[in-house]
This record gives C-alpha cells, structure tokens and sequence, in this order.
C-alpha cells in the first residue's frame, strides 16, 4: 500500500474522451457524479464531494425516505429509484451499496465509453464490476477508512482518513484528486491486497471494539460500569497507540507477558474464569500473539515462552 501523491501530477483530474450522451461538461471540470445507494455511506460521500465542489448529480435508491433525506442534503442530486434512469447524466457512478448486493447492481448497468465506476467496498476488488465497463470505461474501488454511523461525525471523519484505491490507471488519477479534495489520504493497494487490507481493516474496528467489550466485562467484575471502564483503560489505550506510533509495534508492548510473570497471568485466567469468563478466550488470542513478539525482541526465553503457551492451553482449552 503506497500514497497517491505522485498522482496528482498529471493535471486536470476531469475525465476526458466522453463519448455517452449528456449535457456539457460541468462548470467545476470534475465529473458529474451519480450515486447508487443513499445509506449512512452513500449520504455521508455525498454530503462530503458536494461540499468539496465536485457535482453530485444524481441518486439512486429504492427507498423513498433515503432519496428524500438525500436530496434534503445535496440538492443538486435529481432522486431516482435505478441507476439506469440516470446514468445518461452523469459520469462517475459510485456504488455504496452493501457488498452482496454490488453483483446485482452492475448486472443492469452498462457504461460508456468515458465514463467511470467505483464501488466502496473495503473487501472486494474493482473486477467485480466488469460487467457494467463497457470499452473505453474505466473501474476502480474507492474503500474509505471510516466507521459511517452518525452523519456529521462521519463527514467529519473523512478529513484525514485513508481511502484505498485500486483498480484502472487513468481513473485512479481522478479518484485520487477527489480523495484528496474532502480531506483525505488517498492509498493505492496491490494487486490482491485487498483481502488483507480489509481484514486488517476489520480488526482495527470490529476487532477492536471487541476488545473493548472484553475490557468492559473485566471491568465490571472489578465494579466499574462501562463508562467507568473506558475512562479508567481508555488513556491508557491512547497511550499504547502512540507509543507504537512513536516506537513501532514490538517495542511499545509491555506488561506481564514480556517481562515471562506466570503467576500473573495465573492470577488473570483464575479471575477471568470467575468473573469474566467470556473474555478468557480473547485474552490467551492476544496473549499467544504478545508472546510472539517478546520472544522476537529477545526478552523472553524459549523455555519461559513455552511455559506460558501451556499456561494458556490448560486454561483456555
């Protein structure tokens, strides 16, 4: 996964070779954009590219309340329940719909010539559109790094948030531009990256919040509420953070595991067992993990390491 920046030097990101009938070009020279999907992702990219200056011409979605909300918020965007309806309009179609439902959506889609669509999954390649690009269309994903729940948080969170980026040349240059236009770091991915990237994705968000759920339930059996857990273990989450930002991931852990305290961790399975049984699990996958890295760094044995992996054999199992 490299930056885009390099992609900003070709100059004007508009698309080029149009060749499907619409109106003229819009005053701003970006391409009009029509989006497939007006959920929580789909408003909040929209209300963002309005906002950046780029047209967002048009919206798609078969429930009325979600156009409705849509059009509320970026006026210039005409309702309609199909993508078909509108894509004599437009030229960049983005699909921010949920990933199974992406197939079905392309199936009834055909492009021009100079037109251009990308979709938002984080998990899926831009290949999955193939058959709505026609030749002398272009495809691409456009994945950002954004947990899209309440609106304005959202939008606001787009502002220095990754966005990945893969799929053709040509409309990765414009992709990238407009990524960088509401705030954001535009990524490219591998090929094939886009797997592991989005399971890493997973884990920085479900997965953690997971976590947190796990440290709420000990929490509670030390008789703290939720919100006494998050403030108690909150900064000292943020600190880990930084210092692996600052030193690097094997050198910012520390606790018991690096330092080989087996009564400790002793100590946490036996309590866990009891007062929080269903965050034993998490803690020998995260254990076993920091394990790993304290052996790499050299500071902990072999024989200490494999002490505390039987330790949690015998107690997770």
């Amino acid at each position: 996964m490299r930056p885009m920046a390099e992609l900003h030097d070709h100059g004007d990101p508009a698309l080029v070779g149009h060749h499907h009938p619409h109106p003229p070009d819009d005053p701003s020279g970006h391409p009009r954009i029509g989006i497939v999907g007006a959920g929580h992702a789909g408003l909040a990219l929209g209300v963002a590219f309005s906002r950046a200056g780029w047209p967002v011409s048009a919206v798609a979605s078969r429930t009325p309340e979600n156009r409705e909300r849509f059009t509320a918020l970026v006026p210039s965007a005409r309702p309609v329940e199909r993508p078909m309806q509108f894509v004599d309009d437009v030229d960049l179609v983005f699909l921010t719909v949920p990933d199974d439902a992406i197939r079905g959506v392309v199936a009834d889609l055909r492009l021009y010539a100079g037109q251009a669509i990308a979709h938002t999954s984080g998990a899926l390649s831009a290949a999955i559109l193939a058959p709505s690009v026609g030749a002398g269309a272009t495809s691409a994903s456009f994945h950002p790094l954004v947990a899209f729940a309440d609106l304005e948080r959202s939008v606001a969170a787009l502002h220095g948030a990754t966005i990945a980026l893969e799929g053709d040349d040509a409309l990765l240059i414009i992709l990238a531009q407009l990524a960088t236009d509401i705030g954001a770091q535009p990524v490219r991915l591998p090929p094939g990256g886009k797997p592991a990237y989005h399971a890493a994705a997973v884990l920085a968000a479900g997965g953690f919040i997971g976590l947190l759920d796990a440290v709420a339930e000990l929490g509670r059996g030390a008789g703290l509420d939720e919100a006494g857990s998050l403030a108690i273990f909150g900064p000292l989450v943020r600190q880990s953070l930084q210092n692996a930002e600052a030193l690097g991931i094997r050198d910012a852990l520390t606790g018991p595991l690096l330092r080989g305290d087996i009564g400790t961790v002793r100590d946490h399975l036996e309590a866990m067992s009891r007062l929080a049984p269903g965050a034993l699990e998490l803690y020998s996958a995260a254990a076993r993990r920091e394990i790993a890295i304290a052996e790499s760094r050299g500071g902990l044995s072999r024989e200490r390491a494999d002490e505390l992996r039987a330790l949690l054999r015998s107690r997770s199992g």
